[in-house]
């Protein structure tokens, strides 16, 4: 427990659910905590909510049955935003009133992914360092560019929770029981969940790119970094061999041999990545992504794009179908003798 003897994430808990959501980060998030409950003679209780209490298509289309509506709970111990691709679409008044009612009552907030976005937007993440999956990075960043964003499995801060969704909801649960109710506890419902080991916040969500491709040349690893880290503009050859200390032509041979493409193709497919994660994740216009991913043109970039992906920066960004409802259920746990892990 808390030195102040208050929970990291008190109860009731409000898991909210918006459009495209990633079902493993939900369900890494709550299996902690119905693991932990098993051995507490008070436990976690939570609600999955939506805006409008009808089911909520996850990121495959599959529909999950909401407990209620957002707006008709005033009384939530903690928040967690659960979102997909283009959370802000789903930001309104209502939603910003209705988190800052439950900030103005001490509760926790939260965000798996890009719940992170409206959190945000809803400016209560001032001062405080966040964190969302890796894909997601450079569009927060372009979009809140004054948020402090780390590429970490997760961050808390105060009563601020970010994770990066995926697996790393697994970490940031086992340590909100570590917190709450101590190591010990937390070690066990990660035994539960075969989790090997509890990963700490501050571990990096991804190896860097030269290293998962094996790039063990250190004039090419520099020189792929910088590409990494220059999104914004085109860089040519002279200007990439010169920061790598090589000849072009040494560069352009290390590029054929290890990467299996030119540096130009290479950045400009980073630049298109960027350029989607822009469309699908944030309220970007398409000539505003095109500008921020480094083309001049937006004819270029159009004709690139499609050729990328095979389908048109705007009809790349359209959301998908919802699916059908699953079963409804009230509070959860369901029953405390509930004995499955």
């Amino acid at each position: 427990m808390p030195a102040d003897n208050v929970p990291l994430l008190p109860g009731p808990i409000g898991f909210v659910l918006f459009p495209r959501f990633m079902t493993i980060a939900l369900a890494s998030a709550i299996e902690p905590l119905r693991i932990a409950n098993r051995y507490l003679q008070t436990p976690y209780r939570w609600k999955v909510l939506s805006l409008d209490g009808a089911p909520v298509p996850d990121g495959n289309g599959l529909a999950v049955q909401a407990h209620g509506r957002v707006f008709d709970e005033l009384s939530l111990g903690s928040v967690i935003l659960c979102a997909g691709m283009q959370p802000e679409r789903h930001y309104t008044r209502e939603l910003r009133r209705w988190l800052h009612h439950h900030n103005s009552a001490a509760a926790s907030l939260g965000a798996l992914d890009t719940g992170t976005f409206l959190l945000a937007r809803a400016g209560l993440l001032e001062r405080c360092r966040v964190t969302m999956h890796w894909e997601v990075v450079e569009a927060f960043r372009e979009r809140f560019p004054h948020t402090v964003v780390a590429q970490t499995l997760y961050e808390v801060h105060g009563r601020r929770l970010t994770c990066a969704g995926g697996t790393a909801a697994i970490d940031m649960m086992l340590e909100v029981v570590a917190r709450d109710h101590g190591p010990e506890l937390a070690a066990r419902v990660a035994e539960h969940c075969l989790h090997e080991r509890i990963r700490p916040g501050d571990a990096t969500q991804r190896t860097a790119t030269a290293a998962r491709g094996r790039i063990h040349h250190p004039a090419l690893a520099s020189a792929i970094s910088l590409l990494e880290s220059t999104m914004e503009r085109t860089i040519g050859v002279p200007e990439l061999a010169q920061h790598a200390q090589l000849s072009s032509r040494q560069l352009l041979r290390l590029f054929a041999r290890f990467v299996g493409e030119g540096p130009g193709r290479y950045h400009r497919r980073l630049r298109l990545e960027r350029a989607r994660s822009l469309l699908r994740y944030t309220t970007l216009s398409v000539t505003d992504a095109a500008v921020a991913a480094g083309f001049d043109s937006l004819a270029h970039f159009c004709r690139a794009y499609r050729q990328q992906y095979g389908i048109s920066p705007g009809a790349d960004r359209q959301p998908t179908p919802r699916g059908a409802p699953l079963v409804r259920d009230r509070w959860l746990p369901l029953d405390g003798g509930d004995r499955q892990a």
